[in-house]
């Protein structure tokens, strides 16, 4: 099993080739974890038992689409960066995308293996971010409830 520590993408198309070729390119030219799908059904059991930094989906897969299936992945894990892979270049479907599923980038197939390297990159770097930003604001939140608790200990010390 890899480590924790090591960001993870998820790659899911419902056709092997894309999929596997995704996961290979991916696996050679980054430092992360990937895992590839080619159900979104099992993507989601497998996120529920390791989530993702990165997913990449494909727009058009038979179980769920891509924007169905990401939406379902921001509900569980918000934090994840999203990314559609499509063959289309539909704007009304860009749009549906960016608005139900929260998505992170609109990436239309052929790729360029450059451009998706980057956009995977700043996404786990996103995704970093965001976690370290609800880590630092959780712990002032906690700063903050222990300096009201002691105001009132002092409060009730003076009254």
């Amino acid at each position: 099993m890899p480590d924790r520590s090591t960001p993870s993408v998820v790659v899911v198309d419902d056709e092997e080739m894309v999929s596997t070729a995704l996961r290979t390119f991916l696996e050679l030219e980054t430092p992360y974890d990937i895992r590839d799908f080619t159900s979104p059904r099992e993507a989601l059991d497998a996120l529920g038992r390791r989530p993702a930094d990165v997913v990449v989906a494909d727009f058009m897969m038979p179980e769920l689409d891509g924007v169905e299936f990401l939406r379902e992945v921001r509900a569980t894990w918000p934090r994840t960066s999203r990314i559609l892979l499509t063959g289309y270049a539909d704007i009304q479907n860009a749009i549906r995308a960016i608005n139900e599923a929260g998505l992170y980038y609109y990436l239309q197939k052929p790729w360029d293996n450059e451009h998706l390297k980057l956009v995977v990159r700043n996404g786990v770097e996103r995704s970093t971010l965001v976690n370290e930003l609800d880590a630092r604001i959780s712990a002032l939140e906690d700063v903050n409830k222990e300096l009201l608790e002691a105001r009132e200990r002092l409060i009730k010390m003076f009254l």
